[in-house]
């Protein structure tokens, strides 16, 4: 896929803790029809959004994404002269936790927007018109904070997209969702480079903390690891440090991987017991779950062997900038894939009957076993691409 835009502006504005309502001009922006982003220094916290797309000038088709790709606003298409407006709670963080404590970020994670000084926006699509933005703190908005992995994480750069970022486009701005989960971590390591400390510094009670870990729990060999120990207490103690704050805890099963049986017909279950384990300690502690090790194995063989495909990161060479070969990674997902995926954890939502689903944006209910169309599936590529592959598998 060729990339025909560039970064066309990046305003760096500050806003202090004490800030009103702040409103932006973009309109000198959106002239040159092509993406480009918009930042304004802002301590943690959240804040609501106000984006009014369109133009006097041209006719317009925007796509709204927040900090590293969160999607809030599909491709909105716009007539010359008319404008249109949404309204969303945006969370935005940094490492600190207190003077003297932060999070260990990973070295590359240094460059990610999730973690600087700014609330960041993106203007994408097809043809950006953008008027102006509203910023507000907000502190009415119920966040849900997300603690996982790869398959969970605002992946920063195309190709590779997570559940996580893309389940942002059905919150109404009565929510916010913090993504904290990064490639690469367990239950263990999470915990231990303070990252539920930071969640915890920040969640009020009545919040909700969503954990999907599993995919490189397994992979630990460490004295005392597996599911049944380690992996067990480290959730007891995700759940016992969440109540403690007054916070509501969900356990969300991991996503499977692309691996099929030699009959190419069913998904081989490759997680061992650790799907089970959390089952269990959920099942003990009274903790909701949200199954989506199941309905990502209805949605893998729904698409099939070779369509299954079309939903990770899975593109012929140069497809991509600086991608002299093949991509074939089975286990993180596209941004299709992302999308889908996203909506199982709100159909997951909506079974265990959790409060956010009576607030849900153009919500259509889906079925894993009827998975959209991916080649009706919009999304318009970041300024930023990386094809070098995340941590974790």
């Amino acid at each position: 896929m060729r990339h025909l835009f560039h970064l066309c502006a990046c305003l760096l504005l500050s806003l202090t803790a004490q800030a009103q309502t702040q409103t932006f001009d973009l309109s000198r922006q959106s002239k040159a029809d092509k993406p480009f982003s918009f930042s304004v220094a802002v301590p943690d916290g959240n804040y609501r959004v106000t984006v009014e797309l369109g133009s006097k000038s041209h006719e317009g088709n925007t796509m709204v994404r927040a900090e590293s790709r969160r999607l809030f606003v599909e491709d909105t298409p716009t007539k010359r002269g008319k404008f249109k407006t949404f309204s969303f709670v945006v969370n935005k963080r940094s490492p600190y936790i207190t003077d003297k404590e932060r999070v260990k970020l990973k070295p590359r994670e240094k460059d990610y927007l999730d973690w600087d000084d700014s609330l960041n926006l993106e203007f994408t699509g097809p043809h950006p018109a953008v008027r102006r933005v509203t910023i507000t703190p907000d502190t009415t908005a119920v966040t849900l904070f997300l603690c996982g992995n790869s398959t969970v994480v605002d992946q920063p750069y195309d190709p590779y997209a997570s559940w996580g970022q893309m389940i942002t486009r059905w919150m109404d701005d009565g929510y916010a969702v913090a993504n904290h989960a990064e490639s690469g971590l367990t239950a263990s390591s999470f915990y231990f480079q303070n990252r539920l400390d930071k969640i915890l510094s920040m969640m009020r009670p009545g919040d909700y903390v969503f954990c999907e870990f599993g995919h490189n729990d397994q992979k630990e060999k460490t004295p005392g690891s597996g599911a049944w120990y380690n992996f067990s207490y480290m959730l007891k103690t995700y759940i016992d440090k969440v109540r403690a704050k007054g916070g509501n805890i969900v356990f969300v099963t991991p996503t499977q991987r692309r691996a099929f049986d030699n009959s190419h017909q069913h998904i081989l279950e490759t997680h061992g017991d650790y799907p089970d384990a959390m089952r269990a300690v959920a099942k003990r502690e009274h903790v909701p779950v949200i199954e989506l090790h199941d309905m990502t194995r209805t949605f893998f063989e729904t698409l099939g062997y070779e369509g299954s495909k079309r939903a990770l990161v899975h593109y012929p060479a140069n497809t991509w900038p600086n991608q002299p070969k093949a991509l074939a990674d089975n286990t993180h997902f596209n941004p299709y894939g992302a999308y889908e995926v996203a909506k199982m954890v709100v159909m997951g939502m909506k079974s265990l009957n959790l409060p956010m689903i009576n607030g849900l944006r153009d919500w259509k209910d889906f079925d894993p076993a009827h998975p959209d169309d991916p080649q009706f599936f919009r999304w318009t590529p970041s300024v930023r691409v990386d094809v070098v592959k995340p941590d974790g598998n």
